[in-house]
């Protein structure tokens, strides 16, 4: 499980240039994924072998009636809640603020790793003028400039200590895949998983997660063994009243990153909004497995196209990874729910798939033939050779002359034609261009 790093302070002292700066420090993994509500962002960045998320909150206001700016409030406290470790930005340039003091107020209670980041210093006077910040009493702090960088590596250095080592996974747990049940409150999360496992208790042991807030449910029936990752209902009702939205995020963020397929169940009364679609893009890019769910249709008025027309919409909105299970339910009356594990179980095992070199390159090497990428400048691109790489997720790579002439639409083009010959229905796929 990767940790999750929150970055909290006032208005305008640099949080979200500090947030780019981490999260886009590799090429390779930047992903940053916009929130339910501005200002908010979700990131992935790496350190010292270590993978980590990151949060960028909003600006913590006091005594603002401004209703976005009462909203932010509540989602910093929720992001230093679930959050693993905790930046504290403040500004040298202004020194110690009432709101930057509000703020360590708020930190002095929570028994996680502080980090009290001065920013702006970007000369030894303010260097200086930085010592004024042992005065909220959050103990030593570091300098940077998140505009040039100066001061980060060492920052991430010190984060990265307060990171656990990988666990080592016991081989016989490693085999069986888990499968998360994510979504939006009350899309129906619970009934699902109720469905599931409510009736044959005698099957299911509880399996303590690897965190406070995940547990394994082994689920052996109808012939299927996985371990069902149920995140519904963990928290008391009390601790997410306050931002249901933000909270369903901040789940899905950890969630998504201790499972092999993400199952997404959607409420058909309120269709796939915006909220769905960025829990859906968190599975994306992670790379994982991914099941959507239209719970409640049988709650629906339903004309002859109405389920045709709402697919049609979903994978509008979720272009251009489209090739994804969309099914209907009703964890009502549990209509489809064998096949919605059924489909979730062949996920999986398309995660899993291997294609031999030989076959990938007769297939693949007369297709780029036939139809090769558009010459750029009189240049033309030539495949010689494609392999499938030794991940744990299938990416794949393509030897040529000049792979920096090779443009997205042209990726695109040969992923859709790699889903027409093999299966990787509701996997994302990764395909590079490299120089032969």
């Amino acid at each position: 499980m990767n940790s999750i790093v929150a970055i909290v302070g006032r208005p305008n002292v640099g949080k979200s240039t500090l947030f780019n700066r981490l999260v886009q420090r590799r090429d390779a993994i930047v992903d940053s994924v916009s929130g339910v509500t501005r200002d908010r962002h979700y990131g992935k960045s790496d350190w010292n072998g270590k993978q980590f998320s990151v949060i960028d909150t909003g600006g913590y206001v006091i005594g603002s009636d401004d209703i976005f700016e009462e909203e932010i409030r509540k989602q910093v406290a929720l992001a230093i809640d679930e959050a693993d470790i905790i930046i504290f930005v403040v500004d040298v340039e202004e020194g110690i603020t009432p709101m930057d003091a509000e703020v360590a107020k708020l930190l002095h209670k929570v028994k996680k790793p502080i980090f009290t980041v001065v920013n702006k210093v970007d000369n030894s006077m303010r260097e200086t003028d930085a010592l004024e910040f042992y005065n909220l009493g959050l103990g030593d702090y570091h300098t940077i400039s998140s505009m040039n960088g100066s001061g980060t590596g060492d920052l991430l250095d010190a984060i990265t200590t307060k990171m656990p080592e990988p666990e080592a996974i016991n081989p016989e747990e490693e085999e069986l895949p888990r499968f998360a049940v994510v979504g939006r409150p009350n899309a129906g999360k619970s009934s699902f998983i109720n469905a599931l496992i409510g009736e044959e208790r005698n099957i299911v042991t509880d399996i303590a997660g690897t965190t406070r807030d995940a547990i394994d449910t082994k689920y052996n029936r109808f012939g299927f063994d996985f371990n069902l990752v149920d995140t519904a209902g963990i928290r008391k009702k009390s601790k997410v009243k306050d931002d249901l939205e933000f909270y369903s995020v901040m789940r899905a963020v950890r969630t998504i990153e201790y499972a092999d397929v993400i199952i997404l169940i959607v409420d058909a009364t309120r269709g796939f909004e915006g909220q769905d679609q960025n829990i859906f893009w968190l599975a994306e890019k992670n790379r994982k497995g991914v099941v959507i769910l239209i719970n409640k249709w049988d709650l629906m008025e339903k004309e002859t196209n109405t389920l045709r027309d709402f697919e049609a919409n979903i994978r509008t909105q979720i272009a251009p990874f489209t090739d994804v299970p969309i099914i209907f339910i009703s964890t009502l009356t549990k209509q489809r729910i064998f096949k919605a594990i059924e489909t979730a179980v062949e996920v999986f095992q398309n995660r899993k798939n291997k294609i031999p070199t030989s076959k990938f390159n007769e297939a693949m090497l007369e297709l780029v033939k036939t139809f090769p990428p558009p010459a750029i400048k009189g240049k033309y691109v030539k495949i010689k050779y494609c392999m499938q790489l030794p991940t744990p997720t299938p990416q794949f790579v393509f030897f040529c002359n000049l792979p920096q002439y090779v443009k997205e639409p042209y990726k695109r083009f040969v992923e859709n034609k790699m889903r027409e010959i093999y299966n990787f229905s509701g996997v994302p796929i990764t395909i590079y261009f490299r120089q032969k």
